[in-house]
């Protein structure tokens, strides 16, 4: 990986365990998003996505907190907008989003295993964060919701959309709506959240799931992850189409041989992730 330098972010290697850790660094606004935040850590992943030597990704927020635990407490509003941008203008107020958006797409088009570790704080643009990642761990003081309704905005960064296809209507209303703070414990009842641990195992419990991750068969994980994300927005018979060509790509994995073998052998196998 190169040594570019972030301003919002920290970017680390886990070398024996093939994962990286990408951190928010912005202890003082509880990790709060600005669109640079988004564009670096799209940045990141863009670059990870060609290196072999990461097969799994870690977002969170610094563990280095000096007020309160956070993922990210959402958007930054204390910074203006990009200046040449009329706020009354439609065109320019809807391209603005776009700005935003295209990160959050980028993000979650990653085409390895991406996971969310939150403790404490993911809320507004944070929680929408965590919607565009693979698996989602939390500890259990981690606190969820969309508050925007309270300042007379809204989750406009895909919340409405991701959320719904998670929650369904009235869940993803009703949270919206009220904009009112849920536990962890609810969001993992309801199925955002994948893992639920205590604060005090919560660092070993995201380390243990990204080496597994990191030393699993990344080609067959590529395929899933696209049949997953992309086969649930089209008719089934589209989707096994997805399959299909999925396990095409994978035959020609060495890791499928690997497995095989290992398994035939009694063995436990060694991915390389070619």
């Amino acid at each position: 990986m190169s040594e570019k330098q972030f301003e919002h972010i920290k970017v680390e290697k886990n070398k024996e365990n093939n994962y990286a850790i990408i951190s928010i660094i912005r202890p003082e606004k509880l990790n709060a998003l600005h669109t640079i935040t988004l564009r670096e850590i799209a940045e990141a992943l863009e670059e990870m996505a060609f290196n072999k030597s990461v097969r799994c990704v870690v977002l969170r927020g610094t563990k280095e907190y000096t007020k309160k635990p956070a993922f990210s407490a959402g958007a930054d509003l204390s910074i203006r907008g990009h200046p040449d941008i009329d706020p009354k203008n439609l065109m320019d107020q809807s391209h603005a989003m776009y700005i935003r958006q295209k990160y959050y797409d980028i993000i979650e088009r990653f085409p390895k295993p991406l996971i969310a570790a939150v403790d404490g704080y993911a809320l507004g643009g944070g929680f929408e964060l965590v919607l565009v990642c693979d698996i989602v761990i939390a500890s259990k003081r981690s606190t969820f919701g969309f508050p925007e309704i309270k300042r007379g905005i809204a989750p406009f960064n895909g919340g409405t959309q991701r959320l719904i296809r998670n929650l369904g209507k009235i869940r993803t209303k009703t949270m919206i709506f009220f904009g009112e703070h849920y536990k962890a414990e609810e969001m993992y009842d309801w199925g955002i959240i994948s893992f639920l641990v205590d604060e005090d195992k919560f660092e070993d419990f995201v380390h243990q799931k990204a080496s597994w991750l990191g030393n699993a068969p990344t080609k067959s994980l590529f395929v899933i992850k696209k049949a997953i994300d992309y086969g649930s927005q089209v008719p089934l018979n589209l989707g096994l189409q997805f399959e299909y060509l999925g396990y095409a790509i994978n035959s020609q994995s060495k890791d499928v041989i690997e497995g095989v073998t290992a398994f035939l052998q009694k063995r436990e196998p060694k991915f390389t992730g070619e």
